[in-house]
């Protein structure tokens, strides 16, 4: 089968409805959905959906197939990964514009998406060729070895607004690594979040039961948290579910890898440039319409610039395209759905009758919402406390270093944090004040290398949960293995 052939092979399963379970599409016994375009509500696709028969069985395929990958050649699952990033960059182009029709995004979104996963999959190649253990000091005689080993089964649920790195980045280390994984991706991305996936990983010769994909609803998701053959969950999502899956699977003694939400704050301190400042304010708070875990929810502006840095900001709403993110000349795209849309739009009404200023935006036609910026935002309106995850630029005005500090740790933690200033030293003291698992200074908070730790105290999940050197501690555990030449003579 060609590559052309496989991307039509894709789509004809998801037109079907299928799951992937053992190596082969399949029909859910949870039935299927359907799947609409963000921007033109056409129908795209029918997703299966699994229910939690569908789960068991594919947990069951997954813990089968796990101690037999976990035998092969470190240089195999290497080179097993490396064929995905290949596949990946091979199709770049209808990929990226499958996945901006479903999730709503721009086209460059979508390449970003493509090209990232490809870049996770190199990444996660070079895991397996990593030392996996030390030897440690023992008793003369004795050899004592802790070695890294995989946990076995993970389960993998994956969010809807960057649902291809958000999966991939999990589940491409956990496989490198030498576990299977079930994936549940979000059942309004299940192309973009999983199907892609599967007829990735089926390309690239990955034996039958290793990768399972099954979207599905909170039964399904419930049954992979709680079954006992799965020892660890990897989940990516909103802070209620992942309080929820925290309690499950504490009660079932799992280990769990959260990442989650919460505030993120970028503090533009009088000496920025202005027009910097305020295109990379822009970009992180409405980069795919702010529906992003690390977008800069609060815009910490010092007094003496704020009205300036505020009417860049509104110049920039007004100028912005808004529209069907598959025309390259579309900047916001629409939000996910009507649901994401109406709590969204009722924080930012909320915000404006609690005092806050609306700038610019503050409409919609359909699921399009025009970028907006509110000013004046303080602690106590919703704009402040809640994380908004659709496009706004939050505008907070602060005297002195400290009351930008006391501001932007007014949460119960976040993601990422950010600080503008052209005074280095001044700029990075106040950032390595603030409470957040990521610091850019120079920068806004939207920023992943891939190779680095990503994660946040707090409501941002349980700290480094994923990526660069925490992908290793995260998708193994520790095993002390003694080895002596003769039985020990004891006195029993």
């Amino acid at each position: 089968m060609n590559d052309s052939e496989s991307l039509l092979f894709i789509e004809a399963n998801a037109e079907a409805g299928y799951v992937f379970d053992n190596g082969a599409w399949r029909a859910a016994h949870g039935g299927t959905r359907q799947v609409f375009e963000p921007a033109t509500g056409l129908l795209l696709r029918k997703s299966g959906i699994a229910d939690s028969e569908d789960m068991r069985g594919a947990i069951g395929h997954a813990y089968a197939a796990q101690a037999g990958w976990a035998a092969k050649h470190p240089r195999e699952r290497s080179a097993m990964l490396q064929r995905c990033a290949q596949w990946l960059e091979h199709n770049c182009g209808p990929l990226a514009l499958a996945i901006a029709r479903e999730t709503g995004g721009t086209l460059a979104k979508g390449q970003r998406e493509v090209k990232e996963a490809a870049y996770l999959c190199q990444i996660a190649a070079g895991l397996p060729m990593q030392a996996q253990g030390e030897v440690l000091p023992s008793t003369p005689g004795r050899m004592s070895i802790a070695k890294r080993v995989p946990h076995g089964v993970i389960g993998v649920i994956s969010p809807f607004n960057v649902p291809l790195i958000l999966g991939i980045r999990s589940v491409a280390p956990a496989i490198a690594l030498g576990n299977s994984v079930v994936l549940k991706p979000d059942p309004r991305t299940p192309f973009a979040g999983g199907v892609v996936m599967a007829e990735m990983f089926r390309h690239a010769g990955l034996p039958a039961g290793v990768f399972q994909m099954l979207p599905g609803d909170a039964d399904a998701g419930e049954t992979l948290v709680t079954d006992d053959r799965v020892p660890m969950i990897a989940f990516t999502g909103s802070p209620a579910v992942g309080r929820r899956i925290g309690e499950l699977a504490g009660r079932h003694l799992k280990k769990v890898s959260l990442e989650l939400g919460g505030a993120n704050n970028l503090v533009i301190l009088e000496d920025a440039d202005l027009d910097a400042a305020a295109s990379a304010a822009a970009f992180g708070a409405w980069f795919h319409q702010g529906q992003v875990c690390m977008a800069s929810n609060r815009v910490i502006v010092h007094e003496q610039v704020a009205e300036a840095l505020k009417q860049r900001l509104v110049h920039k709403a007004n100028q912005l395209r808004v529209g069907d993110g598959a025309s390259p000349e579309v900047a916001l795209g629409p939000l996910i759905n009507m649901r994401q849309l109406e709590r969204f739009d009722g924080l930012v009404r909320d915000s404006v009758a609690a005092g806050a200023s609306l700038d610019a935006g503050g409409s919609h036609e359909g699921l399009f919402y025009k970028p907006t910026v509110l000013s004046g935002v303080k602690p106590g309106m919703r704009s402040f406390d809640e994380e908004p995850f659709g496009p706004v630029v939050n505008l907070i005005s602060f005297r002195t270093d400290d009351e930008a500090v006391a501001l932007a740790n007014n949460s119960s933690g976040g993601l990422a944090a950010a600080v503008i200033g052209r005074d280095l030293a001044r700029a990075m003291a106040i950032g390595e004040r603030l409470n957040a698992g990521m610091i850019h200074i120079n920068d806004q908070t939207v920023n992943n290398d891939g190779t680095n730790p990503f994660g946040g105290p707090g409501l941002g999940g349980n700290g480094t949960a994923v990526g660069g050197p925490a992908d290793i501690d995260q998708y193994t555990r520790w095993q002390w293995m003694t080895i002596k030449s003769e039985v020990p003579k004891y006195p029993f």
